[in-house]
């Protein structure tokens, strides 16, 4: 009892002592004049920082609202920040809604002053003008300022990143079809190498976002951002239902045009100072339809993206620390298609209903052939089968190609009857078989169409044409008749294809472009006129 009574009078004490008081009273006084101090601060602080910001950045200019500092925690918010380019500020590149910096408290125990910066929901708007105000600038990305930004914002640096629900725009040409990346959530950690500085690629990372709307894709790995010239990334990344048809507006420009298709995609990449691997496992295409248009107004710029495009092949095939391989690439349910509006009278050719696939394709001779098959319709009609093996380029092409159209429905090639022999059929059927051989800069081959029951002129559906050109189809209709094997009732040609590949430095799809192109015209639609004259004389 006494012992108690004892306790209370010196717990009574102590709650009055001035001591303790003190001890108490101090941090807690301490805390609120800080924070009352936070707010008094923010608006010096905000209208200083602005201007800097401004300095710093060259060809950009900053708006910032608003800014809090939290001298307990030293942690610092910006809200509203937005940045415009000067040559089109119609629209912010960047807004960053919330921005807040603080100390990596965790590294705080290792000795290391280090920051973390998390973002929430942030938004970058890009278009065509802004990319090539850009690229137009004499001013180098390095010059922007943009380092020194962020260094003004908070002067440690970034060892830990996290962005919440950002989105990411880009407009090329018509701003009704955007390409938006929505939701991405990115986090990095160990930035600045603290934890496990003797690993290759000590730091980890993580996104994940929505791809036009429906799609979804993360990429999960590991890095070095402090290597040196540049940083190093090694990743996993995974693509999911991906509808191809948003990229229609960029792809325009390349004269394809693209309608439908859904991608999925998986595969490793390794890109360092030291290491450069691109492993694709396998890539799916289902449902796409896309023509390559051919026209005079393009002409010049299709030729010099040839250029360029047979350029870059030849310098990745077998190039030194550069290993490319795709393991599968498939088109299932597919419209290939090439139109030429360079004619005078335009016709488009396709394949469709396509089943392809690709098997192990390398820029590496070593890696072995590559082995293609495909399975189409040809004009939606004849039965196609193809297949081709081939190696990157090291001595000069090297392919074997085979294909075997059947039965395809004449009348469904009278745009290209028209456009070059000046004629159409009502009735009968096309089949081809060729095969295609380069190697050691030599090609040799054949290319043999077969014409079934084709019925050149019909009077019901010609009777409004001329009568020069009714005699015309008439002529060629008999011509026609002449070459028929009785037997078989088909007219066959064969093209043979010999030589030696002239320019050594051609791709070997360039080769086999103009191979096809060149016999395929030769050799199903031969010179009807000379034949119909020679016809008409008998």
């Amino acid at each position: 009892m006494t012992e108690s009574m004892e306790k209370k009078s010196w717990a009574k004490k102590l709650k009055g002592s001035k001591t303790v008081r003190w001890v108490v009273g101090i941090p807690v006084a301490l805390v609120l004049i800080l924070y009352s101090a936070s707010y008094f601060l923010d608006e010096p602080l905000r209208s200083s920082m602005e201007k800097k910001l401004n300095q710093d950045l060259k060809g950009y200019s900053v708006r910032l609202p608003g800014l809090h500092i939290q001298l307990i925690g030293l942690s610092l918010t910006l809200k509203e920040l937005t940045v415009l380019q000067e040559a089109h500020p119609d629209s912010p590149v960047v807004h960053f809604p919330i921005l807040k910096a603080s100390i990596h408290w965790r590294e705080v125990l290792t000795g290391k002053l280090v920051a973390e910066f998390m973002l929430d929901q942030p938004k970058i708007n890009i278009n065509l003008q802004q990319l090539r105000s850009e690229a137009d600038s004499e001013v180098s990305l390095k010059e922007r300022g943009w380092q020194q930004a962020v260094k003004d914002i908070y002067p440690l640096k970034i060892n830990s990143l996290k962005i919440n629900d950002a989105s990411i725009t880009y407009i090329d040409q018509d701003p009704k079809k955007p390409l938006v990346l929505s939701h991405l959530n990115l986090q990095a950690h160990n930035i600045r190498n603290i934890q496990l500085p003797d690993k290759v690629y000590p730091s980890s990372f993580h996104l994940d976002t929505a791809i036009f709307g429906t799609g979804r894709g993360s990429i999960d790995g590991e890095a070095n951002f402090l290597a040196q010239p540049y940083p190093g990334v090694k990743g996993r990344l995974v693509l999911k239902k991906v509808p191809i048809e948003h990229l229609s507006t960029v792809t325009a420009r390349s004269n394809l045009s693209i309608h439908g298709g859904m991608l999925q995609a998986s595969g490793n990449a390794e890109y360092s100072p030291t290491v450069k691997n691109i492993h694709l496992e396998n890539l799916a295409i289902q449902g796409m339809k896309m023509d390559y248009i051919h026209s005079q107004r393009t002409a010049a710029a299709e030729k010099k993206g040839a250029v360029i495009v047979e350029k870059a092949a030849k310098e990745l095939s077998n190039k030194p620390g550069l290993m490319i391989r795709a393991d599968q690439v498939s088109l299932t349910g597919c419209t290939l298609g090439m139109v030429n509006k360079a004619m005078r009278k335009p016709y488009r050719i396709f394949v469709s209903d396509t089943d392809f696939h690709l098997n192990n394709f390398s820029n590496h001779f070593s890696q072995g052939p590559a082995q293609a098959r495909l399975k189409a319709k040809f004009m939606g009609s004849g039965n196609t089968s193809a297949s081709a093996v081939f190696r990157p380029e090291k001595g000069g092409p090297d392919l074997d190609l085979s294909i075997k159209i059947e039965d395809t429905q004449l009348k469904t090639m009278n745009d290209v009857l028209r456009s070059y022999g000046d004629f159409d059929v009502s009735a009968g059927s096309f089949s081809l078989v060729t095969e295609l051989h380069i190697k050691n800069d030599a090609i040799t081959g054949y290319i043999k169409p077969f014409f079934k029951d084709m019925k050149v002129y019909d009077r019901r559906k010609d009777k409004e044409r001329g009568f020069g050109h009714q005699m015309y189809e008439m002529l060629i209709g008999g011509v026609a008749t002449l070459l028929e094997n009785r037997s078989q009732q088909e007219v066959a040609t064969k093209a043979d294809i010999t030589g030696r590949v002239g320019n050594p430095e051609t791709s070997t799809w360039q080769i086999v472009a103009e191979l096809i192109k060149n016999a395929f015209f030769k050799a199903i639609l031969p010179s009807f006129e000379k034949e119909a004259a020679g016809a008409g004389k008998r």
